[in-house]
């Protein structure tokens, strides 16, 4: 069983840390006193497995001694608990920023006569869990991004390679009107369109023939060669700005040959590269 205590600064990152570890897989449980800790330990240890990864958030709203802490990390150990310190902290400066820009209040601001003063006094009472700390974060020049990536690395080696963002495609009708979640929309009109063709009409590009007659155009196989550069060079550029969700919408006329066609091609190349996966959608394919 791994257990993972996250403790800091208050404005260190905590929470959004628990967040990240959440969807690595950790069952998380936030302000939890000491002895609690090792109650729960036992819980989960009994549990048959259910709770294989546990991150537990530790920090100065507990209101009790360090020590009572330093003494259940110990008894984890001795129980052969996989057991870990995170410390996550940041500069005075970024902490008050952070406490000013999402009006929240200090935890020691009722002890202290300003935010600063609240924050160092802080800083001061965890200097002794920092250094019992086994990973020590600085997130100071963290961007939202660079936290989930550094704790992916520490604690997610499996899926460190994988990228944590979603890519939907969708196929749509220009009549029917622009998916209102798009991130980015193609208009395929340009394209020769299968409903022209009478025996092609009631198919959609789910079906072979229309796939095939939409694919044996010259600009139809240079645009899809244009598109796929391009989402191979944007995927990862979104994923490390932190995106966790990408819509690409193809639009046709009616949403039932071209765009269905062009948006099944994207999502199998999508699904062709190393640490992506796409779904494909097709909004509009059943509507008149």
């Amino acid at each position: 069983m791994e257990i993972l205590i996250i403790s800091g600064l208050s404005g260190g990152g905590k929470s959004k840390a628990a967040s990240y570890l959440e969807d690595m897989g950790f069952y998380t449980v936030d302000n939890m006193p000491a002895a609690m800790i090792l109650k729960f330990a036992e819980f989960c240890i009994t549990s048959n497995g259910r709770y294989e990864r546990v991150a537990l958030v530790y920090d100065v709203r507990a209101l009790e001694p360090f020590e009572e802490l330093f003494h259940v990390l110990d008894l984890l150990r001795e129980m052969d608990c996989k057991c870990s310190l995170l410390f996550l902290e940041a500069s005075c400066e970024t902490i008050i920023k952070r406490f000013k820009e999402t009006r929240r209040m200090h935890p020691l601001m009722g002890k202290a006569g300003s935010i600063e003063q609240a924050v160092r006094q802080e800083i001061e009472l965890l200097r002794v869990v920092r250094d019992r700390a086994d990973i020590v974060l600085n997130t100071t020049t963290f961007p939202i991004a660079k936290l989930r990536s550094e704790l992916r690395a520490l604690f997610d080696s499996a899926g460190a390679s994988r990228s944590d963002l979603q890519v939907n495609v969708v196929s749509f009708g220009f009549k029917h009107g622009i998916p209102i979640e798009a991130d980015l929309v193609f208009d395929v009109r340009f394209m020769p369109n299968p409903f022209y063709i009478e025996e092609l009409r009631d198919k959609t590009g789910m079906d072979q023939e229309v796939y095939d007659y939409v694919m044996s155009f010259q600009q139809t196989k240079t645009f899809l060669e244009k598109l796929e550069d391009m989402v191979k060079y944007l995927l990862p550029l979104y994923s490390e700005e932190g995106k966790s969700m990408l819509v690409i919408a193809i639009g046709c006329t009616g949403g039932h040959h071209r765009s269905v066609s062009v948006a099944r091609a994207l999502t199998a190349y999508i699904n062709t590269l190393e640490g992506f996966s796409a779904t494909e959608n097709h909004r509009d394919m059943t509507r008149k």
